[in-house]
């Protein structure tokens, strides 16, 4: 392709990679707002929610008129697709965001359980360097790194699992239901931010290769949790 088509696709991977920063931002901002009860925080988030939207809604314009005008090679062509499909993965992240600010402001301010709560954020930090690895596999269409990044999922969901079984069996002891509600959704954002993140690592392969994969060894195989889990007992 020529310098033009060049110029506009490295243009279409700037856009993307300020949706990713600014996900991966709004990700950190609302869990440190929950965890610290800190309410304008989580209301700055909120505030920002429409960014992502718009800056999916720009990326989008900007890849179909890239491929209406430049008539990409079929290379080429995967390399504006999976942009454009992995961008709608990064906006879910922020609805994750804004719905965790939500919880936020929603959460009782006795609400205490300091071990969730720092299960929670390390569930955050963990989803953050996925986020920050798989947006680097992006720029160098790294599929090693891809498949990396997408196992550390296992690190989210095995957390997720975790403290999905004390968080329950808080609840049947009738203890602070509706903060261990909230804890509950919250975590299962997190969870499913990793997710998406993991969407993102499959871009990446197809981008490279042209190949449809899964991998979410999660979702794949469900057992591998289980197992994790018993190790750990063991």
């Amino acid at each position: 392709m020529g310098a033009i088509f060049d110029d506009e696709l490295k243009r279409l991977r700037s856009h993307f990679m300020e949706m990713g920063i600014d996900a991966s931002e709004q990700i950190y901002q609302a869990t440190k707002a929950f965890t610290d009860k800190n309410t304008a925080l989580a209301q700055q988030v909120l505030s920002a929610d429409s960014k992502l939207n718009d800056e999916e809604i720009r990326l989008e314009k900007q890849a179909l008129k890239l491929m209406a005008l430049q008539q990409p090679v079929a290379t080429d062509f995967r390399k504006i697709i999976s942009i454009l499909k992995a961008s709608s993965d990064i906006e879910r992240l922020g609805d994750y965001a804004t719905h965790i600010a939500r919880a936020a402001i929603n959460l009782s301010a006795t609400a205490d359980d300091d071990q969730i709560e720092d299960q929670i954020e390390r569930m955050m930090m963990i989803v953050r360097q996925m986020l920050e690895r798989v947006m680097d596999a992006y720029v160098y269409t790294d599929e090693q790194q891809a498949y990396e990044v997408a196992n550390e999922d296992l690190k989210v969901d095995l957390i997720y699992v975790q403290q999905q079984d004390a968080i329950m069996r808080a609840l049947q002891q009738g203890t602070a239901v509706q903060s261990y509600g909230t804890y509950l959704a919250v975590i299962r954002y997190l969870e499913r931010a990793g997710d998406h993140i993991v969407n993102l690592a499959e871009w990446i392969i197809y981008s490279g290769s042209g190949k449809l994969v899964e991998l979410n060894p999660g979702k794949a195989d469900p057992t591998m949790v289980k197992r994790e889990l018993e190790e750990q007992e063991d």
